[in-house]
């Protein structure tokens, strides 16, 4: 079984996202139109997260190669139709 390996960040409670707060700060940072910080991430949220689950995502995304993070500054990098594209009769909802 793989397991993914992120940042220790060194919280004495590690929390875990739930696939909800995951997708919420994924659209959030897709429809942001600029580089955004951690802290104005926290402001567009619908809904507040704990700092802790919050760094946990960002990490996340960071390792699947959806955003890219530099400075505490985050930018949505994630293109799905530029794989899809190159395959035959498939599209993108």
């Amino acid at each position: 079984m793989l397991k993914v390996k992120l940042r220790n960040r060194g919280y004495a409670e590690q929390r875990s996202p739930t696939l909800n707060t995951l997708l919420m700060v994924e659209e959030t940072l897709m429809n942001a139109d600029e580089v955004i910080t951690i802290a104005e991430l926290k402001r567009r949220l619908p809904k507040q997260v704990m700092h802790q689950t919050l760094m946990r995502i960002v990490d996340y995304l960071e390792y699947s190669g959806k955003i890219i993070v530099r400075d505490e500054k985050i930018l949505w990098a994630f293109n799905p139709e530029s794989r899809l594209r190159k395959m035959k009769g498939t599209r993108v909802r």
